[in-house]
């Protein structure tokens, strides 16, 4: 189980690293207009996130 959970953990920085690495600058972009957002946007965008990382979990599962 530990295993499963940190190779899922390995991945994430792995794909969490490829935009930066591939496009600096439009990340950067990104973070800005990000920053713009209201906190209940933000929010919303990581609920919408989270559901739909579950659903697909589930579905690989």
């Amino acid at each position: 189980m530990w295993t499963d959970l940190l190779t899922a953990l390995a991945l994430v920085f792995v794909i969490e690293g490829i935009m930066p690495f591939l496009n600096p600058d439009g990340v950067r972009k990104m973070f800005m207009m990000a920053s713009q957002l209201t906190n209940t946007n933000l929010r919303i965008m990581g609920l919408t996130s989270m559901l739909l990382g579950l659903i697909f979990l589930y579905l690989v599962r």
